[in-house]
C-alpha cells in the first residue's frame, strides 16, 4: 500500500472520531436540558442512561482508536512486504540473468582457459548469492517457530565465531585484520551449532556490508554478570538512527531509503538473528550513536554447565 493511499483511511478514521465525540457531547447536553422546570434534577433512570451511554461511547472510542492503530500497523507491514518481494525478485533475477549470460557466452564461443576460469568463478559467485537468498528466506520461515531449542549439544562459541569470521573474510576478500576477535578463554554454550552460526554470520555480514573502506569490525567475547556469555560485534560503518533501533529487528524492515539504495538486502537478517537467539534463551540488543558513527550488537547466551 503506497504512502498516498494511507491518507484516505486515516482521514476517515479521524473524521469518525470527531463526529462520534460531537454526537456524544450533543446527546448528553440534550438529555440534561430536556427536563421540566419543576424537576431540574435527574432521575435515577436518567443517571443510568447517562452512565450506560458514556460507557458505550468509551467502548466505541477505544475500538476506533484500536482500529486506527491496527490499520496503520497493517499498512506499514504491507509496505515492508512489498519492499521485501521487490528485493527478493531483484536478488533472484540478477544472479540468474548473469548466470544465463555466462552460459550463453560459453555455449556460443570458445574462450581461452583464463577467461573460462573467470566466467566459472563469476558463475559460482552468482550461485552463492542465489543460494544465500534462498537460505535467508528459509531461515526466516523456520525462525518464526516459537519452539525453544532443547538440544544438549555443547558448542564452543569462540571456535564457531572464528569460523564465521573466516568465511566472511573469504567471501568479501578482506585482509585478516579487517575483523578482529578478542576472547580470553573458551565459552561453551548449549544449542544448535547451525543456528548459532547463522546468527553470527548474519551479524558479521551486516557489519561488513554497512561499513566503508577500510573495514574495521571488532568482535569481543566476554562473561556477563549473571553467568552468561556476551558477544559484542562493533563496526565503524554508517550507523543506525536512534529512532530505528527498535525497528531493525522487525520482519521485512530495512533502514532509510539511502541505505536501501546503497546495500542490497531482504530485511530478514536481523529478524532471523533475534528469533534464533530467543529460541536459545538469549537476547540481542543494538546500539548506535547515530548515522555515520557505527553500530554495536550484543548477543547474550546461556553458558553450558
Amino acid at each position: 500500500m503506497s504512502g498516498r493511499s494511507t491518507v484516505t483511511p486515516l482521514t476517515i478514521a479521524i473524521v469518525l472520531l470527531l463526529l462520534l465525540l460531537s454526537l456524544a457531547v450533543g446527546w448528553q447536553v440534550l438529555v440534561r436540558s430536556d427536563r421540566p422546570d419543576a424537576t431540574p434534577a435527574l432521575r435515577p433512570s436518567d443517571w443510568a442512561l447517562l452512565v450506560l451511554g458514556s460507557l458505550f461511547f468509551l467502548v466505541v472510542m477505544i475500538g476506533l482508536v484500536w482500529m486506527c492503530v491496527w490499520l496503520v500497523r497493517e499498512m506499514r507491514l504491507n509496505q515492508r512486504q512489498r519492499a521485501f518481494l521487490d528485493a527478493v525478485t531483484h536478488e533472484m533475477k540478477t544472479p540468474l540473468a548473469s548466470f544465463r549470460l555466462y552460459l550463453d557466452t560459453l555455449n556460443r564461443h570458445d574462450p581461452d582457459p583464463d577467461q573460462r576460469a573467470e566466467f566459472l568463478a563469476r558463475m559460482r559467485e552468482d550461485l552463492d548469492r542465489l543460494d544465500a537468498t534462498v537460505g535467508q528466506v528459509l531461515a526466516a520461515a523456520r525462525a518464526e517457530e516459537v519452539k525453544r531449542v532443547t538440544a544438549d549439544t555443547r558448542v564452543d562459541l569462540v571456535d564457531l565465531i572464528r569460523d564465521c569470521i573466516r568465511d566472511v573474510l573469504e567471501r568479501h576478500q578482506l585482509p585478516e585484520g579487517a575483523v578482529s576477535l578478542e576472547a580470553r578463554r573458551e565459552s561453551p554454550v548449549r544449542g544448535e551449532a547451525s543456528e548459532l552460526s547463522l546468527v553470527f554470520a548474519n551479524l558479521l555480514e551486516n557489519a561488513v556490508k554497512y561499513s566503508e573502506d577500510p573495514v574495521e569490525v571488532r568482535v569481543e567475547v566476554s562473561d556477563a554478570r549473571d553467568g552468561r556469555v556476551q558477544v559484542a560485534i562493533a563496526d565503524q560503518g554508517i550507523g543506525i538512527p536512534r529512532g530505528e533501533l527498535r525497528k531493525i529487528f522487525q520482519r521485512f524492515y530495512r533502514a532509510g531509503r539511502d541505505v536501501q539504495r546503497q546495500v542490497a538486502g531482504l530485511g530478514l537478517g536481523l529478524f532471523v538473528v533475534r528469533s534464533l537467539v530467543r529460541r536459545h534463551g538469549g537476547s540481542v540488543v543494538a546500539s548506535s550513536e547515530g548515522a555515520g558513527r557505527g553500530s554495536r550488537f550484543v548477543v547474550t547466551l546461556r553458558t553450558a554447565t
